[in-house]
Parts: C-alpha cells; structure tokens; sequence
C-alpha cells in the first residue's frame, strides 16, 4: 500500500506590483531595494517603479512649511495609491505624516539602517570643534533646537536639496558643515562623507528615521499579505511606538520633535523631545516598559511631554 504524503503547494498569482516614488537618487535607490528584495522572495512577481518629482523637491527655495511641512514628500504618492495609479509606495518614515489619508495604511517596515545624525565637515573633525559662528547647514527644526541647545554660538543657515545637492553646497563652501541622516548616506554609499556621527545624547533623531515604511490601500489584503514578508516586527514595533508619541503632540514632520525607540530583549525603552527653536528650552522623557505595550509606551512618553509644557513650546514655533 502506498504512503500518502501531504504536500502543501504555495499558488503565487500571476501580478504585477506598481511602486510609486519621489524621483531623487535616495527615493530610487530605497524603491529599487524594495523590489529587489520582493523579486528574491517572489521570482515570479513583476515589479515596476515609477518616479515622480513632488511640489517640495520642484521648489527648493521655498521652506517646507510652506507646503505643509515634510508630508509634502508623500502627499503625491498617497493621491497615486488613492486614484490606483499605484500599488504601493516605498517611504523614508520621517517623512510620513501621523495621520494617514482614510483607506491607506503602512503594512510593514522594513529593518531600520543607522538611525542618527551624521556631522560632515571638509575642515572641522566634530561638532565640537567647530569656532563659534561657525555656519551650519539644516532645514530640520528637530536639529536647529538641538543643535542650538549644545553649541548656541552656531550659525544655523537654512539647506534643502537631496544629498548630493547638499554636499556640493557644502564643498563649493556655502557651509563650514551639514547635518545629514547617516541613513541615507550609508544607502547611498557615501558613509566616506561622514566625519563624525553625533551622539544620541546630544541628538535624538526624527521619528522613523532610518527606517523605509511600505504603504498601501488597505482594501488590498493580498497585497498586504504579500508585503509582510518584508516586515521586520521589531522595527515596525519601535517606529509606531514613536509615531504615538507625536500623535499626542498632534505635531507634524516638521516639527522640532525626536523620539527613538530601541528594544532589548523584552523590553522597549523610548526618549523622546520636544525643544524650542532657539534651543533655550528642551523637554525630554524616557520610559521602559514591555515591547508588547509599545503603543501604550509611546502615549505615556507623549503625556509626560505634554505634562511638562510640550504643547506650549510647540505653540510657539514659528517657521
């Protein structure tokens, strides 16, 4: 008599998945790594990329407050998802706004690369050693209060472009030095252009930052389900956490707020801050607690903000 075996048999559709993103060579590089990484998982799945040139990254000189802070990044690419232009659009997380447009959601997050500031400087080794009124290039709020509350004899000068862009500035001697994410950097294959990272404990980092979030309409539970293969939970667990933290400030992209969640083993512990714009005044808040309470961890980090005069400070940023 012969022995029946059970075989189980994966029915992969036949698909094809449209990515949608922001055209700089950061964006691009971060979708096609995106795609490669579906096409190794799924050899039979078809992935196109389309780029496209948002109303931030078309007027540079403007501030981005003037289109709505850093959401202006993503805004296009969420109208794509809406309309069913696209499938599926790959995010730095620190661009991604708190609250999602109805229908669409994040479905995964993928492992979190270096997420801290990086110092770059042709003639000055660390932050430290920079003489006073020294100009330093950043558009990031979170940075300019931080930045100023550890060396406020700076000069903050405002830049805004994609890396290379802010490189050459900085070459073509327009800044004495510029604060970028070591993220993109080390992406880009530029980790050579970082003279120094700066400690967490003079700067925290933007919410998400370091880590690539894929978006989707939510209706499309087979796509969801397909794009959790590159879901790194521990990773997601640590960017929502800080994402809570920011929806009690009710604060925006570009607001002068950090928050960085870190796991070890069981445990999830946040810091978080709030600063003002010329660094005089920072609140910060710490909390431990179980990794599965991440979202209850985040609220309580963004309570204790707001109980100690968050919202006030916020209240007074101008940009």
């Amino acid at each position: 008599m012969l022995e029946l075996k059970s075989l189980v048999v994966i029915i992969m559709p036949d698909l094809t998945l449209n990515i949608i993103t922001r055209e700089s060579p950061l964006a691009m590089w971060q979708a096609q790594y995106v795609c490669q990484s579906l096409e190794s998982i799924y050899p039979d799945l078809s992935v196109n990329i389309k780029g496209i040139t948002t109303e931030a990254d078309r007027f540079l000189d403007r501030s981005l407050d003037k289109f709505g802070g850093k959401g202006a990044f993503t805004k296009e690419l969420e109208v794509a998802l809406l309309d069913g232009t696209a499938d599926l659009a790959v995010h730095s997380m620190k661009d991604v706004t708190v609250n999602l447009p109805d229908g669409l959601e994040i479905c995964a997050i993928l492992t979190r690369e270096d997420p801290g500031d990086a110092f770059i400087s042709n003639h000055y080794d660390h932050l430290d050693n920079l003489p006073s009124g020294s100009s330093v290039g950043t558009s990031s709020l979170r940075r300019i209060s931080q930045l100023l509350a550890y060396r406020p004899d700076l000069n903050i000068k405002s830049i805004r472009g994609n890396i290379g862009t802010r490189l050459k500035k900085l070459d073509d001697g327009e800044y004495d030095a510029i604060v970028l994410a070591s993220s993109g950097l080390k992406r880009m294959g530029l980790e050579d252009r970082i003279t120094h990272e700066i400690s967490m404990e003079i700067m925290l980092p933007a919410i998400g930052q370091g880590a690539l979030g894929l978006e989707v309409r939510s209706s499309n539970s087979g796509q969801v389900n397909l794009l959790q293969a590159l879901n790194d939970e521990t990773t997601f667990n640590c960017v929502m956490a800080e994402r809570r933290v920011n929806k009690k400030l009710n604060g925006g992209c570009h607001a002068p707020i950090a928050a960085y969640a870190s796991v070890d083993g069981t445990s999830m512990t946040i810091s978080a801050m709030v600063g003002s714009m010329d660094g005089k005044q920072i609140i910060s808040s710490i909390i431990s607690g179980p990794v599965d309470t991440a979202s209850e961890l985040g609220d309580a980090v963004g309570d204790q903000l707001l109980s100690l005069g968050a919202l006030e400070l916020l209240s007074d940023v101008v940009v």
